[in-house]
C-alpha cells in the first residue's frame, strides 16, 4: 500500500489518505505526505453520499416516496413550474433547475435560509425529467431541505445528517460544518481549477464567488458552511465507514440503517445515462437514487463493475461501495487536479489496484474467495 501512495506522490499530490472496508471490518488505513491517520480533507460532491443517505433513511420511514412532487412535502418549492419535479427527478440530476441562484456569494451560501428562498424562486431551465444536466451545488440544497421538511422534527439539515446517519453506524470524524477546535487538523487545499475562462453553463452551476477550491474552502467561512452538496471535512477512515454500510446492503455493525432491498435499488442507471450529461458535456454514469454507479465510462478506481455506488469530488476525491463484494473504500487528498487524468497516470487508480490486491490476499489467507 505504501508503495502505490508514493506513486501517487510521484504523480502530483501532497497529503493523501486510503482507507477500505471489508465486509464491515476496517481492512486499510494508510497515508503518505504531510499527514497522519487523523488529518482531515474536504471531499467535496463525496459529499452528496451522505446527503443522499439522509433522504433514503426518511424513504424507508415512509416519510416521503421517490414519485412524489418536492412541493408536496414543502410547497414553495413548487413556484414558477417547479410543481411538477419529483423526488426522482431531484436525485438523478434530471430536475430542470442545475444553476446556483443568481447573487450567491459564501456568506448567502452559508445562510440555509437564504438559499432555501432562492432556491424556491428559481425558474426551470428544462422541463423536468427530459434533460440530463448535473445540478453541481444547487443539488444538495433541494435535497437537503426537503430531508428537513419531512423529518417529524425539522431539524437542521446537519443534525439530522448527524442523528440519522453518522453516529448510528459510528461515523465520528466527518462534519458538515467543521468544529473550529479541528482547523489545526485539516490538510489545506491547493491547486484545482480556475473559474476563469470556464464555459457559461459550468459557472452558472458553480459561480465563481463559491467555486469549489481553495480561495473559498480554505477560508474560515468556507469551513463552517453547511454545504451538502459539497462541505463535508473528514478523513478516508471515516468516509469509507459511510460507504461501507452501503456494502454491506444497509448495515453495519449489527445496525440497519436502510433495508437491503431498497440499496439493491440504488446502482440503477438514470434514465437515459448513454446520453451527454449537458453540464459534464459526456455521458456520465449517474445512477437514479443520488449516488453515481460503476458501468463503462466509470471512474477508473471502479471500473465497469455494475452494482456499485460512488461519488467524484472536485479535484480528484473519490469513495464508492462494491454491493456484490461488500468492500468500500475513500480516497482523500488535499492537492486537488485541475483536470481529469487518462487511466494510466491516474494517481489513485494504484491504490485501487493495490487495495484489491490485499483484499485478494486477506482472502486468501482465511481461506476465501472474493
Amino acid at each position: 500500500m505504501q508503495a502505490a501512495l508514493e506513486i501517487a506522490r510521484e504523480r502530483g499530490e501532497d497529503a493523501v489518505h486510503v482507507a477500505a472496508y471489508l465486509d464491515g471490518r476496517l481492512v486499510v488505513d494508510a497515508w503518505a505526505g504531510p499527514a497522519d491517520g487523523d488529518t482531515l480533507y474536504n471531499v467535496f460532491s463525496v459529499t452528496k453520499i451522505v446527503t443522499a443517505t439522509a433522504l433514503h433513511v426518511q424513504v424507508a420511514r415512509g416519510l416521503l416516496s421517490y414519485d412524489d412532487p418536492v412541493a408536496r412535502h414543502w410547497p414553495e418549492f413548487g413556484r414558477h413550474g417547479k410543481d411538477r419535479i419529483t423526488v426522482r427527478d431531484v436525485l438523478s440530476h434530471r430536475a430542470g433547475i442545475p444553476w446556483m441562484p443568481e447573487g450567491v456569494t459564501p456568506e448567502r451560501q452559508a445562510d440555509w435560509a437564504w438559499m432555501v428562498a432562492a432556491i424556491e424562486d428559481l425558474v426551470p431551465e428544462t422541463p423536468p425529467g427530459t434533460e440530463n444536466c448535473y445540478h453541481a451545488l444547487v443539488w444538495g440544497w433541494v435535497v437537503g431541505e426537503l430531508v428537513r421538511r419531512v423529518d417529524p422534527a425539522h431539524r437542521p439539515f446537519e443534525r439530522c445528517v448527524r442523528e440519522e446517519v453518522l453516529d448510528p453506524i459510528g461515523v465520528d470524524d466527518a462534519y458538515l460544518g467543521l468544529p473550529p477546535e479541528h482547523d489545526v487538523r485539516r490538510a489545506v487545499l491547493s491547486g484545482g481549477a480556475s473559474p476563469e475562462g470556464a464555459a457559461e453553463d459550468h459557472l452558472r452551476g458553480m459561480p465563481g464567488a463559491v467555486y469549489p477550491g481553495p480561495a473559498v474552502f480554505n477560508a474560515d467561512l468556507g469551513l463552517r458552511t453547511v454545504n451538502p452538496s459539497a462541505g463535508l471535512i473528514g478523513n478516508a477512515r471515516s468516509v469509507a465507514r459511510l460507504l461501507a454500510v452501503l456494502a454491506g446492503r444497509g448495515e453495519l455493525d449489527g445496525v440497519r440503517l436502510l433495508p437491503a432491498e431498497l440499496v439493491d435499488l440504488f446502482p440503477t442507471p438514470r434514465d437515459g445515462v448513454t446520453e451527454v450529461d449537458r453540464y459534464l458535456g459526456a455521458p456520465a454514469r449517474v445512477g437514479g437514487y443520488g449516488y453515481w454507479t460503476g458501468g463503462p465510462g466509470a471512474h477508473p478506481c471502479v471500473g465497469d463493475r455494475p452494482r456499485v455506488l460512488q461519488h467524484p469530488g472536485a479535484g480528484g476525491s473519490i469513495a464508492w461501495a462494491e454491493l456484490d463484494t461488500g468492500l468500500a473504500v475513500a480516497i482523500c487528498h488535499n492537492r486537488m487536479h485541475a483536470g481529469p487524468f487518462a487511466p494510466e497516470v491516474h494517481p489513485f487508480v494504484p491504490l485501487a489496484e493495490a487495495v484489491r490486491e490485499h483484499v485478494k490476499q486477506l482472502s486468501e489467507q482465511e481461506g476465501g474467495r472474493r
